[in-house]
């Protein structure tokens, strides 16, 4: 059957199991050092340890009038759609059903902050400069990779700004 090796359709609800081929060929053609974190299937509900939360990031899909944007904050952050809006236009956030068809090579809770690989914008939150590295979702229920903020931010090149309000003081910056 030819639909044998495809990976599993995270939509049909039987989980993502591999890392989107466009992400790990564009880490490889920009021959950047990274490397894949893999979590066992409950990572999820298990807490980073305290000294590497910091490193951690999260994508949030904010519209941005008619367009579609990937933000990239840390764990312990939402978005400030007053600060966010200054990118000029009029934002909200996205529901999964507005943004999962962009992303049908990724679990939804997964998408990785590689917004160029699908035709976005990338606004990355001013915090996560600081770090050296960043371990960001790659795709899957089960993968992460981390990889150095300076490669990161030359091969996405995201716009950088303050858009974030902390909401969990436990995770330090």
């Amino acid at each position: 059957m030819a639909h044998e090796r495809l990976p599993l359709n995270r939509f049909a609800g039987t989980g993502w199991t591999q890392i989107p081929k466009r992400l790990v060929n564009y880490l490889n053609e920009n021959k950047v050092q990274y490397e894949i974190l893999h979590q066992p299937k409950d990572w999820s509900t298990q807490k980073p340890r305290r000294g590497d939360a910091r490193y951690y990031t999260k994508v949030t899909i904010v519209r941005a009038g008619h367009q579609h944007v990937v933000a990239v904050l840390p764990p312990n952050s939402r978005i400030d759609l007053k600060r966010f809006a200054e990118v000029g236009e009029p934002v909200r956030l996205e529901t999964e059903e507005e943004f999962k068809w962009l992303f049908p090579d990724c679990a939804v809770e997964a998408i990785p902050p590689f917004g160029n690989l699908y035709g976005l914008p990338t606004f990355v939150d001013n915090i996560l400069v600081k770090n050296d590295y960043i371990i960001f979702p790659a795709g899957t229920d089960t993968d992460q990779i981390k990889m150095s903020y300076h490669t990161y931010e030359g091969i996405v090149q995201p716009r950088i700004g303050s858009f974030t309000v902390k909401v969990d003081s436990r995770i330090p910056e």
